[in-house]
């Protein structure tokens, strides 16, 4: 049989130059519109880690993401389609439009998360698409961060706190304005306003060597700071770390809390972002990074366009030489919570977790040793370094130390966040940060650290809350995000809201989590739940899964089994 030649060398050769993608070809207008939103090619051709960016250049002008403007954009971009599709199809806030598809006039997101659920979430669920008519799509969403003002929707780009359902039909109709209280949208201490103050002058002088960096380290150890986004590393060991690693050195800010339960870091965020950005530049110079990426979830959309203008500020009268500094935007996936996942993103890849070793610190963004750090954690370290030794440390309760910031939602009379010693108890947080329980409701069981921190009953209620100690009852506080459940609420129906979550933003990469998400929800709606499966489930996830999304998972099944054994008839 003659072999008959696909192509040759020179055919091949010839490809190449001409810049063809194989398969479909660009539509020349498109392609225009596309170089219109994303700016004409740079001499050394478009970044590649800026694909997401594009991708809500587009999505944002087109209301999804048409094939025909993805195939222009891979051309652009030079990379090829199957590249650009499976990370625009990675992302929930993504939708690839077929090129007769239509998108809807306008998407409204309502969170059905434990706390909004709590709130009526699922009656607006059923009400909304009958009230509001064809070309409006109404989707389930996962936290949307704002728990304190449950139940929470987005029109649009467009927070709606507190929602009823004649005020979400106001904001679809434009006539809802984005400041519905002072209460949602405080004075925020902007760029003059925080150099007056003395803003600043901190960062100032540790970058023209006035106080030596060793000395800032030395701080940092004394005060016991540790990592506020949930994992708990000490934040002054990590810059050791990573400043012994070979320059160039990277830093990566995550501000993707998307963990239920969570909004700390708005919160703080919508009051004092210089605050947050002097600790960030700190940070920075201590550890010798010469470039910084911020990574916020897109569901900020107000704090994106805050921290923007804060941003472009403090860079046109800066107080000292700064680092390069990029924001970059979330495209809602909570995975991206994860410190490497988050990186991959930030590198215009899926967001799926890498296997480790190396750590990030050693390689990171970009191939290159990387500092990590949450919003939160960045937020106190001009206040340590600031004050006398051992101040941030003093401040704890119960034999532990420093502050800790809890987003308390559920049946509690004043949600919010509460500024309270690291080491209180449920029951002292309650009582005196939160006005007590609300009327007519009886404190039954509690999530300590949101959909990942297990369920606790009213009976470990006196358990100081903090690293460590919830760890011996099958739990842990994370990133302090505290719900709150009354006599009105069953645990199993909670653990099956934070399974079912975790099943939706589960990256698919390990099958453990992939699958066993999944299927620990189906047999958590039996009556009585099969025990045996669920425990052996549990264990492979734990076991087998990449990362802590996986491995975290099973903490709310275990405390029902073993807390609230009566609610799944055993």
């Amino acid at each position: 049989m003659q072999a008959i030649p696909l192509s040759t060398p020179e055919a091949l050769l010839q490809t190449a130059k001409r810049g063809h993608l194989k398969g479909r070809q660009p539509d020349p207008v498109v392609r225009e519109s596309v170089r219109g939103l994303i700016g004409p090619r740079p001499a050394e051709g478009y970044r590649r880690d800026l694909l997401i960016e594009y991708l809500h250049l587009i999505n944002d002008a087109c209301k999804g993401l048409p094939e025909a403007w993805l195939v222009a954009l891979a051309t652009e971009m030079s990379i090829p389609m199957v590249e650009v599709f499976e990370v625009a199809s990675f992302y929930h806030h993504f939708e690839v439009l077929k090129d007769s598809t239509e998108p809807p006039a306008q998407t409204i997101r309502v969170c059905n998360s434990l706390s909004c659920k709590m709130a009526g979430a699922d009656e607006l669920l059923q009400s909304l698409p009958d009230l509001l008519g064809q070309g409006v799509r109404v989707l389930p969403a996962p936290c949307l961060g704002r728990c304190e003002q449950a139940p929470a929707v987005q029109v649009g780009q467009q927070a709606v706190s507190k929602a009823t359902v004649q005020s979400v039909i106001q904001a679809s109709q434009g006539a809802l304005r984005h400041a519905p209280s002072a209460k949602f949208a405080p004075e925020v201490i902007a760029y003059e306003a925080y150099r007056a103050g003395g803003g600043y002058g901190l960062a100032a002088s540790i970058v023209s060597g006035e106080q030596s960096l060793d000395a800032a380290l030395e701080r940092m150890d004394q005060a016991g700071l540790r990592g506020l986004g949930g994992a708990g590393f000490p934040a002054g060991r990590k810059w050791r770390i990573v400043r012994d690693q070979p320059a160039p050195r990277l830093m990566a800010v995550n501000i993707d809390e998307g963990e239920p339960g969570t909004f700390k870091d708005r919160f703080y965020l919508e009051r004092d972002p210089h605050r947050f950005l002097e600790g960030m530049l700190i940070s920075a110079h201590v550890v010798g990074c010469e470039s910084i990426y911020i990574y916020l979830r897109d569901e900020y959309h107000d704090c994106r366009a805050l921290l923007k203008r804060e941003l472009v500020a403090l860079q046109a009268n800066p107080p000292f030489p700064l680092p390069h500094i990029e924001l970059r935007r979330g495209a809602g996936a909570y995975i991206c919570g994860e410190e490497s996942a988050m990186i991959e993103s930030i590198e215009g890849k899926r967001g799926e977790p890498r296997l480790r070793p190396p750590y990030i610190a050693q390689t990171g963004l970009f191939g290159r040793p990387t500092l990590e750090h949450n919003f939160e954690t960045l937020y106190w370290v001009r206040d340590i370094l600031t004050h006398d030794d051992g101040w941030f440390a003093e401040h704890g309760r119960h034999g532990r130390k420093g502050f800790r910031s809890f987003s308390v939602s559920g049946r509690v009379k004043n949600p919010g966040v509460k500024l309270a010693p690291a080491g209180i108890t449920l029951r002292e947080l309650i009582d005196e940060h939160c006005d007590g329980m609300a009327d007519g409701q009886t404190l039954y069981a509690y999530l300590p650290g949101g959909a990942s921190g297990g369920i606790f009953p009213a009976s470990l209620a006196d358990v100081p809350l903090d690293f460590d100690t919830l760890q011996p009852h099958g739990g842990f506080i994370g990133s302090a995000a505290v719900v709150v459940l009354s006599q009105a609420d069953k645990a199993r129906d909670a653990a099956l809201n934070v399974m079912q979550f975790f099943a939706g933003e589960s990256c698919g990469q390990c099958t453990p989590c992939r699958v066993g998400t999944v299927k620990a929800a189906q047999l958590m709606k039996a009556a009585v739940w099969d025990v045996h499966t669920l425990e052996d489930l549990s264990q492979v996830m734990t076991d087998a899964s990449i990362c802590g999304l996986g491995q975290a998972a099973p903490n709310p099944v275990r405390c029902v089994i073993k807390y609230f054994a009566h609610e799944v008839g055993l």
